[in-house]
């Protein structure tokens, strides 16, 4: 078992801070300078950790270039360190407060769904009786969000579609998000109120790379992605809005997260038949404890789901 990356040193470096710090700058001169350390003194440290690993991590730069870069083991490294040290900050951050104060960080994943209002009512809720705690949203897909809770760094995440109940605690969404299809409003399409399945048959679409992969759209599409004339997929809707904006095709996704109201030049057709995304809140299963402000937040969170559900 491999200790020496975080196993701090007399100076109160990890082996792992050092590498990171050589990584960013991309040089050991400029590394150690932001160390307050000799060249020698990091390069020993280095060579240390290397040694320990039994890899080669960085690649020195050649006689008159200084730059380095990493190994493939070096980038591995280098992502894991960085996400066990944003951990390790968090774990110091949550047990060095009083009993009394209520304060830190609240990380949350999610897709882009008009129900960030929920969290966002929840924390609007606590703002005045907890204003030390602060919310980090990192956006992604559902499978984004799992990866980042199983590791220790979200506190909940927003995921669409069923929920494994032997990993997850969930917490359902009483409201759904509806599939539609975001266009221009000169449009061939905005003439219909709605939007069937043959109507995108033949259009350029621009879909979601992970409805790309295939999902509750493709069964609804009644026929396979490689049929489809796939303009574009995109990650962001709002990316995906100004390729519409510009012509470039008709965008699937979700509706209330773009504004099409007032002097917007797009509009948004609901699909037909109806299609509707599930969403839950989950959080590990598994954890033995929450930190103070995740336990406070879920306790208002609660509050808010039941009551929208009645």
């Amino acid at each position: 078992m491999y200790t020496y990356p975080f196993r701090r040193s007399s100076d109160g470096i990890t082996g792992s801070q050092y590498f990171l710090a050589i990584a960013r700058e991309q040089s050991i001169i400029r590394a150690a300078e932001s160390l307050h350390l000799s060249q020698p003194t990091l390069s020993t440290q280095i060579k240390n950790l290397e040694e320990e690993l039994g890899k080669q991590l960085l690649i020195r730069g050649t006689k008159g270039s200084r730059k380095v870069t990493l190994t493939d083991e070096g980038m591995i490294l280098r992502k894991r360190a960085e996400e066990i040290l944003e951990l390790v900050k968090k774990t110091e951050k949550e047990v060095t407060l009083t009993n009394d104060i209520v304060m830190g960080d609240i990380l949350i994943g999610t897709g882009e769904t008009d129900a960030v209002r929920i969290l966002a009512q929840a924390a609007k809720s606590l703002q005045n009786t907890a204003p030390g705690i602060h919310y980090h949203i990192c956006s992604g897909n559902s499978t984004f969000v799992m990866e980042q809770l199983d590791k220790g760094l979200l506190d909940f995440g927003i995921v669409f579609g069923p929920v494994d109940l032997t990993k997850y605690n969930a917490l359902k969404i009483p409201a759904r998000d509806v599939w539609g299809v975001l266009m221009r409003k000169d449009s061939p399409l905005a003439l219909k109120e709605t939007i069937s399945p043959a109507d995108l048959w033949e259009q350029p679409l621009i879909i979601s790379q992970q409805e790309e992969k295939g999902g509750a759209l493709t069964q609804w599409l009644k026929c396979q992605i490689s049929d489809l004339n796939i303009a574009a997929t995109y990650n962001l809707i709002f990316n995906a809005s100004l390729m519409v904006d510009e012509g470039l095709g008709y965008a699937v996704c979700l509706d209330k997260i773009i504004n099409t109201t007032g002097n917007s030049g797009l509009c948004f057709r609901p699909l037909n038949p109806g299609l509707e995304a599930e969403m839950s809140i989950i959080m590990e299963k598994n954890i033995r404890y929450y930190s103070k402000p995740a336990e406070k937040y879920i306790a208002v969170l609660k509050k808010h789901l039941n009551a929208d559900q009645t």
